[in-house]
């Protein structure tokens, strides 16, 4: 299934490696995916699956990594130009995924596909494999600080409960809580603590 991440604080990747095989006119194709949370753990994947499938013909590859996915990469392995990374890689951007690597491998079968075929096969089995992934959402937030007093407790919590993905809360002699809040709401996040506790309450930036 593809997903489309509509939200301007979310994007997608998933959760774990799958993979895929298929045959096509005696070609062997394999498919394998991972999570990749940077373009060196994608490379590591990559010389992984080099390392597993060393007598394979070809193990053509694509990543996608970062919010936006603008840092990413494919690479044909001596295939015709265009005809496997960049189906790959085109297949990764329909599903709507980043933070991740696909290695297709294939054992020739003894007979050539041609060009346009060979594409659709590289793109088919990254598509299937790709299929068969949970997609695990990744949320762009900010870590902030909530001070308040027990007697704006509530009314606090129930704005963080609304907005945060994440808080742990402390209970001394006022009360602290630790939120992750998405990006694009923690300005209104911030004036709405204020607001509602007539200044009472207010946020700093959390750092470790």
């Amino acid at each position: 299934m593809i997903t489309k991440s509509n939200d301007t604080d979310i994007y997608y990747t998933i959760e774990a490696r799958e993979r895929y095989e298929s045959k096509v006119k005696g070609s062997r194709f394999i498919a394998t995916v991972s999570p990749a949370n940077s373009k060196w753990e994608a490379i590591a994947f990559i010389d992984t699956i080099k390392a597993e499938f060393f007598d394979a013909t070809h193990n053509c590859w694509a990543y996608r990594i970062g919010f936006d996915g603008l840092e990413y990469r494919s690479s044909d392995d001596g295939e015709p130009n265009g005809s496997a990374g960049k189906p790959i890689l085109f297949a990764i951007q329909k599903h709507d995924l980043t933070d991740i690597v696909v290695v297709v491998t294939r054992y020739f079968g003894g007979t050539k596909l041609g060009i346009g075929p060979l594409a659709r096969a590289y793109s088919d089995s990254a598509s299937n494999v790709l299929n068969l992934c949970t997609k695990k959402p990744v949320y762009r937030t900010i870590t902030l600080k909530i001070f308040c007093t027990y007697e704006d407790y509530q009314t606090v919590k129930k704005i963080v409960v609304r907005d945060a993905i994440e808080f742990k809360e402390s209970f001394q002699d006022a009360v602290e809580i630790i939120a992750d809040i998405p990006i694009s709401k923690s300005e209104i996040f911030t004036l709405e603590i204020q607001d509602q506790t007539s200044g009472r309450a207010g946020t700093v930036i959390f750092k470790n």
